[in-house]
């Protein structure tokens, strides 16, 4: 089947990804009756294609291009070629995601105001606030089916979320619930609830689970104006004489390269592949980049303070059952550096299927005392930290001409080093995790380092200035009058909560502001 717009065609926004940010920006721009074209570099698959097998399914999902890693962090040494768990398909990483949807706090939005100067730190507070994002909060909520928010009630508890209940009460922790999941605990929108089959990270089968694949894609395919190109790996985006995005050049599944014309160009490839395309992108006028004059573009790169902890009881736990995040403690989400770091942390129930766990429990690890903790699997409790971590700098998406992918482009590099705060924030949420689990009588406890991220944020960040990142508060480049970012790339900062709906909520205001600039003639 042909394309529905020509190739010159460049009265089309073009959104290069399909996820949390491109697949909603999409069906968001497409309700408005404005002509889209998305590029997305992975296949197109569907509830009845998901497998439910954890290696064939990481198979199927994630992005396994080549891509190096560098820096002092964990994930360098046992993942250096996987720096983050994200998914190269339509849907994106919302077919992977647990679901999780949490607001940011107010004092999120204002980080470098409330925690001051942290040495090390490009801290910085967002140009836009909570009460910005209050509306489109809840218009995300509502599209999305969010539990706990609309009168749509919570989803039940599994064995996973009861023992964390048990042992985090005891401790007198207060905000512990099966938490705002974007899991249907009912049927709503045409899709089923969830039936508790405990494969949420593989795809889920009954739908249940929001995801763009099977919620904005076919939305936005129903108005008649989306162009979905699938295997369309993006390699440069050319702008004209004036400095404005004109095109998007790719290869498609045939490997033959493409180059369509575009009134506006709306980035939204993950914080890995965002700023590497924007950095391929370089030309005469843009020398370090497109939409870099700051330098920002790359920098800053997020992934949150995470680790896990895991608890052995004397009876069987079968924590696959279920949700795989199952529930939720928000307490440590506060701010109070009485604790000996700024920001906060939730702690959230995880299980990972058999083959997994042994290939994150401790990577490389053997010998009796691992084949023990494998042999107790069934009895085996687990949470996973999601903590505020700080940007810096440093920590930056680089271009390595050293290697190259299948289309011979540089592959990006990943370097990371953990701030102080990261690591003091790590060792009292590991803390308190294990007393959770001792309050619940474990009979051990033990932490696993952290795993290749699926939260990656940062690398172009908004700004209220535009020598100090890369785009404003609407998601759109300083440079580039027509060049929007549009996925979790543009985070100020991290805050302690999972970053799915924000990036839903920003992609709903950043159309809505599209629409209102192209109205107005501004694109």
């Amino acid at each position: 089947m042909g394309n529905k717009y020509d190739y010159k065609d460049d009265s089309v926004v073009v959104i290069i990804g399909s996820g949390a940010g491109g697949g909603t920006l999409a069906n968001e721009l497409c309700q408005k009756g404005i002509k889209v074209v998305v590029l997305e570099a992975g296949k197109r698959e569907s509830p009845s294609s998901f497998i439910q097998d954890e290696w064939k399914s990481f198979d199927q999902l994630a992005w396994l291009d080549n891509r190096t890693t560098s820096g002092s962090w964990r994930v360098s040494r046992d993942f250096p070629n996987l720096p983050a768990w994200i998914c190269k398909t339509v849907g994106g990483t919302t077919t992977h995601w647990a679901g999780a949807s949490l607001r940011f706090q107010e004092h999120e939005f204002k980080a470098r105001t409330t925690y001051g100067e942290v040495k090390g730190s490009s801290l910085m507070d967002w140009p836009i606030s909570l009460a910005d994002m209050e509306p489109y909060y809840a218009r995300a909520e509502s599209k999305m089916g969010v539990t706990r928010t609309n009168g749509i009630p919570g989803l039940p508890g599994n064995n996973n979320f009861k023992i964390l209940y048990d042992g985090a009460t005891k401790l007198g922790y207060k905000e512990v619930s099966t938490g705002r999941m974007a899991i249907n605990s009912e049927a709503r929108d045409g899709r089923a609830p969830c039936i508790q089959q405990g494969f949420c990270f593989q795809g889920c089968k009954a739908a249940a689970k929001w995801s763009t694949l099977y919620t904005e894609i076919p939305k936005a395919e129903a108005t008649g104006l989306l162009d979905l190109r699938v295997q369309s790996h993006v390699s440069r985006i050319e702008h004209d004489a004036q400095g404005k995005a004109s095109a998007v050049v790719y290869f498609d599944q045939d490997g033959k390269e493409q180059r369509q014309a575009a009134r506006v160009v709306c980035v939204a490839g993950n914080s890995i592949e965002t700023p590497r395309l924007l950095l391929m992108s370089e030309s005469g006028k843009f020398k370090d980049g497109l939409a870099n004059s700051s330098g920002q573009v790359g920098r800053n790169y997020m992934r949150h303070t995470t680790g896990s902890v895991y608890a052995v009881f004397d009876k069987p736990v079968h924590m696959y059952r279920g949700t795989t995040m199952a529930g939720i403690v928000q307490d440590e989400a506060k701010h109070d550096p009485s604790r000996g770091f700024v920001g906060g942390y939730e702690l959230e129930t995880i299980s990972l299927g058999i083959a997994f766990y042994a290939a994150f429990l401790d990577p490389g690890a053997w010998g009796a005392e691992f084949a023990s903790y494998m042999d107790d699997y069934d009895k085996t409790a687990g949470l996973w930290i999601v903590g505020e971590d700080l940007p810096q700098a440093r920590n930056r998406i680089t271009l390595n001409t050293e290697a190259k992918d299948q289309f011979g482009l540089p592959v990006p590099n990943v370097y990371y080093d953990d701030h102080p705060n990261d690591k003091a924030m790590r060792n009292h949420a590991f803390e308190r995790s294990k007393a959770i689990y001792e309050a619940a009588g474990a009979q051990r406890t033990f932490e696993t380092p952290p795993y290749p991220s699926t939260h990656n944020l940062g690398t172009c960040r908004m700004s209220l200035k535009a020598d100090d990142g890369v785009c404003d508060k609407y998601g759109r480049a300083h440079d580039v009058p027509n060049l929007f970012i549009s996925d979790g790339s543009q985070f100020t900062s991290s805050a302690a909560e999972n970053p799915t709906l924000t990036i839903v909520s920003l992609a709903i205001r950043q159309a809505e502001s599209i629409a209102n600039f192209m109205s107005r003639k501004e694109l």
